[in-house]
């Protein structure tokens, strides 16, 4: 009979089967998973990558780097909330994550995305949508479990609930790429909307996906990687996900819902006309009745112009969410991991949905702001095209090496570059734009 610490075991395990720590080393094995994170490069690079507003269009707005902290936070919330708010004898309480395993899912969420934010996303999958695509979530499965620098075989060698954790959509690319538009005669043509990415982990990482789902019953593992068809040519998506998985996408759903929206007030972007024109009648219609109680103080809070009345509003809103969080039961699954999963009830999913939403029309989908994001698309097109005509003589040495060794293998070497454009930053991106194409521009003094 087996104990709750041998039924932790198996997810501690890191791919290389080290599991030995430095003399007189007593941290766990995901404080170690979160130092790795913390310290890697891919992580300091989210201080240079688009949130939501472009870098260096104002010295306020958010970061990848900061939005990722503000989930880390955000998710030690929901699991501090849910740790005190059910009973301790609860079945789902040995199994929710501790900080430093919350703390390192959050953080390393958006590691593998690409420069220019989902723009950039969609521009690299166009260019690899006949090799496997780019997707971001499945690019940082990628980084922490094969291309990071912790290992030359497993990237960043995390443990596997880690990677458990990070695993969004636990589902092949092959099992949910739908059909595309013929590609278009020049860039210029290029439609975004055509070319979003199917969510989903590359077919390359086929191995690593089934080592880290290895310690589930074969049923569970069948039903993990269930997927929801539509009836047309859009891609399928993945129904199902982990436990930690849950908490983290919730609090990535909060930083995005609530955080970024405090960027567009202050910016000017969003006016208390928008919000009272747009979306302060839908969340009324929603008879909450936090909302009944203090929609109107948030509203003069967060337009008053006064940062600590808006720091104010802010927090109330986060706390709403967090301390409205509530464990579910999937009961088809027999592992923990994947039975519990934790989600809002009815009237703050649908509060949360209509502020997401909100800030998709009127910041997202604004022309000045969709026209940086083309921008941004036509420069990784571009230089995705000179890199694959003639990597051996345009890409930096020590990636030139790997692009030939994948040649060797009988590779076509594109995923290479793929990796390497997708871990630039939105500066590098234009820096090596310029280089390539302007003749103004670089020099052979300028590191690559």
């Amino acid at each position: 009979m087996t104990n709750a610490r041998d039924e932790m075991l198996p997810w501690h395990e890191r791919q290389s089967g080290h599991q030995e720590s430095r003399d007189n080393d007593y941290r766990t094995p995901y404080q170690r998973d979160r130092a790795r994170i913390i310290h890697s490069a891919a992580f300091r690079r989210l201080q240079s990558k688009t949130q939501i507003l472009a870098i260096r269009q104002n010295d306020y707005s958010r970061t990848r780097l900061t939005h990722s902290l503000e989930v880390a936070q955000i998710g030690n919330g929901i699991v501090h909330q849910l740790k005190h708010s059910y009973p301790s004898e609860a079945a789902f309480q040995p199994w929710l994550a501790d900080d430093a395993l919350i703390e390192t899912v959050c953080l390393s969420h958006d590691i593998g995305h690409p420069p220019f934010g989902h723009g950039g996303e969609v521009a690299l999958n166009y260019m690899m949508q006949a090799y496997g695509g780019f997707e971001g979530n499945a690019q940082s499965l990628r980084i922490l479990g094969k291309r990071g620098s912790y290992s030359p075989t497993y990237g960043m060698d995390v443990t596997r609930r880690t990677l458990l954790g990070i695993l969004k959509y636990p589902v092949l690319h092959a099992n949910v790429v739908g059909k595309y538009p013929e590609k278009p005669a020049n860039f210029r043509q290029f439609k975004a909307s055509n070319w979003a990415p199917p969510k989903c982990v590359y077919q390359e990482e086929q191995d690593l996906l089934n080592w880290i789902i290895e310690p589930f019953s074969q049923a569970d593992k069948t039903l993990l990687q269930e997927v929801h068809q539509t009836n047309n040519d859009n891609h399928a998506k993945a129904k199902h996900a982990s436990f930690d998985t849950s908490i983290m996408d919730l609090a990535d759903d909060i930083a995005y819902g609530v955080h970024d929206l405090e960027d567009a007030i202050v910016l000017g972007m969003v006016t208390k006309d928008m919000w009272l024109e747009h979306l302060e009648p839908k969340l009324a219609a929603l008879a909450s009745p936090f909302l009944a109680e203090h929609l109107n103080d948030i509203r003069t809070q967060l337009f008053s112009r006064q940062s600590h009345l808006r720091k104010e509003a802010i927090g109330s809103l986060v706390s709403w969410f967090i301390t409205s969080c509530q464990v579910v039961e999937k009961t088809a699954f027999e592992h923990p991991l994947l039975r519990f999963q934790v989600g809002l009830p009815e009237g703050q999913r649908q509060a949360l949905n209509l502020l997401k939403q909100f800030e998709m029309q009127h910041i997202i989908q604004r022309p000045e702001v969709q026209m940086l994001v083309y921008k941004g698309q036509q420069m990784l097109l571009e230089m995705f095209e000179a890199y694959s005509a003639d990597p051996a003589r345009l890409l930096p040495r020590e990636i030139a090496k790997e692009w030939q060794k994948s040649q060797e293998r009988g590779e076509n070497g594109l995923r290479i570059i793929c990796d390497y454009m997708s871990s630039m930053t939105d500066d590098y991106a234009s820096r090596m734009y310029n280089k390539l194409f302007v003749p103004s521009l670089g020099s052979v003094f300028e590191p690559m």
